[in-house]
């Protein structure tokens, strides 16, 4: 069965999985989702026997059903090899009462490598299919570690180009250092004085820019976007669900047919909404629980049912989820308006112009497997430290106001269902946050040193992804005004 693309903002735009990867972002700013979500026919007794990489290849090929077997198992044996620092590529650990989903075995030790990795290859593999002459310049808006895995997934991929843009001062220092030092002739990094929403709002600018398009066009590109709105990106995060649930099931943790309950630390809603197209695939997920920091936008709209962005924007010490527009919430908006792509296109509407929108109470009712919660910055440290103390187990500032966000939640519900917390980064990309939650007395350390000193009380090798920038040499300098980015991806381009 094929399945096609819709635009959540206007029905009568439907594509195959290829376009759809390839445009990135569809007609009138709308995102692609598949007009029905494939089931998984797969007992879990077979799953529990496959490799990521086939559990990978059982999810996608029912979604991306216009790629042939060969085409796919190809993308997949690119994406999930030797860059991953262990043959299981997802491992699950289980300390205190939870299982950390390993998400930050990747190239840049975070769980957007999971999706980015293969990215590239989907994109080449759509362009192809799609007999596109240009080349594809991948535009991308980072709060700190998508950028990063974007560059390592395209660093001298033939036919594209990509430049990721980053809030100059709100991304961590091993961060901005791990894109900074990023190789490859294709790649461009810039700096811009403003903070992530202004990036993104400005790479979402540019897309909708007939001009811009057109001049591109003229000289021999096209846009398509990396970002977490990419289908090319949504679809494998799927795979990590399927593959856990598989995994607990073989080890006995589970039996057939039991409930899990999954904590994601949410930014732009693309981690979450995956387990939720993992649960409507029939992958038996009771609660999604979405982990807030202090930005806390969507805590409050889980709670109210307005979304409201209208509030200051806090810098945190789990900087990717410092986030006030959360992009993908606006395919699960259109899901729960009953695919109703003029409401959908309504609230997006309001969101734009007065900053918030609020939804039916018919929308909410469909909103009943999830939770939401936050953490404040103490608590979050306090997680990190105790989970530490009791356990030997370090986890990083996002991963801890997933757990800090599961024990209120056991707290208010009692319920003690199996639950899987997304760890989405390594404590090795947020030293300096990770190790004064431990102890304060290691502010003093550099950053390295600091990596060095976690090693040591974590029992953990240093990921290459640490020891390479040590050293490394910056490469990319370029900081323009929010406003000046598209003339920054003009000069690139050498268009003038």
């Amino acid at each position: 069965m094929e399945i096609l693309y819709a635009n959540t903002r206007d029905t009568s735009e439907k594509v195959t999985a290829s376009q759809a990867i390839l445009n990135g972002l569809a007609k009138d700013g709308g995102l692609y989702v598949p007009v029905v979500i494939p089931s998984l026919d797969i007992p879990v007794e077979e799953l529990a026997k496959m490799s990521y990489q086939e559990t990978a290849y059982a999810v996608m090929s029912r979604f991306f059903t216009d790629f042939t077997e060969e085409e796919l198992k190809t993308c997949i044996e690119r994406a999930y090899d030797s860059k991953f620092d262990t043959p299981e590529i997802a491992p699950l650990v289980y300390a205190d009462g939870a299982y950390y989903l390993e998400l930050f075995h990747g190239p840049t030790i975070a769980f957007k490598d999971m999706a980015l990795s293969i990215l590239p290859h989907l994109l080449i593999t759509s362009a192809r299919k799609n007999h596109v002459k240009n080349d594809i310049v991948i535009l991308t808006a980072t709060s700190g570690d998508t950028g990063k895995a974007a560059l390592a997934g395209f660093a001298n991929v033939e036919g594209t180009k990509i430049i990721v843009f980053y809030p100059k001062n709100g991304v961590s220092p091993i961060q901005e250092k791990q894109m900074v030092t990023q190789k490859g002739d294709n790649t461009f990094v810039v700096g811009i004085t403003g903070n992530f929403d202004q990036a993104q709002t400005g790479v979402k600018k540019m897309f909708s820019d007939p001009e811009l398009k057109a001049e591109l066009d003229a000289a021999g590109y096209q846009f398509s976007s990396a970002n977490s709105i990419n289908i090319g990106r949504l679809v494998p995060q799927i795979v990590y669900y399927v593959y856990a649930y598989a995994k607990m099931y073989a080890n006995g943790e589970i039996g057939k047919d039991d409930p899990i309950n999954v904590v994601v630390p949410t930014g732009n809603f693309g981690n979450i909404l995956a387990a939720f197209y993992a649960k409507n695939m029939g992958l038996p997920i009771a609660k999604l629980i979405c982990a807030s920091n202090e930005n806390k936008v969507l805590y409050d709209f889980f709670s109210t049912g307005v979304y409201d962005r209208n509030r200051e924007f806090i810098l945190t010490s789990s900087p990717s989820m410092d986030i006030l527009i959360s992009s993908n919430l606006e395919r699960l908006i259109y899901r729960i308006a009953g695919e109703d792509a003029e409401k959908n296109a309504e609230l997006m509407r309001e969101l734009s112009t007065d900053g918030k929108y609020t939804i039916t109470s018919e929308m909410r009712e469909k909103l009943d497997a999830f939770y939401g919660n936050y953490t404040t910055e103490a608590e979050t440290a306090e997680v990190i430290r105790s989970l530490y103390e009791n356990t030997g187990y370090v986890i990083d500032t996002h991963t801890a106001v997933a757990a800090g966000v599961y024990k209120k939640y056991t707290a208010e519900t009692g319920d003690r269902t199996k639950t899987v917390i997304a760890s989405t980064a390594s404590p090795f990309k947020f030293t300096r946050s990770v190790m004064d939650a431990i102890d304060d007395k290691y502010d003093a350390m550099s950053d390295f040193a600091l990596a060095d000193e976690l090693s040591g009380i974590a029992n953990v090798k240093i990921p290459r992804a640490i020891e390479e920038i040590r050293s490394a040499q910056v490469l990319h300098n370029t900081v323009c005004a929010p406003e000046e980015m598209p003339q920054t991806v003009k000069s690139f381009l050498h268009i003038h």
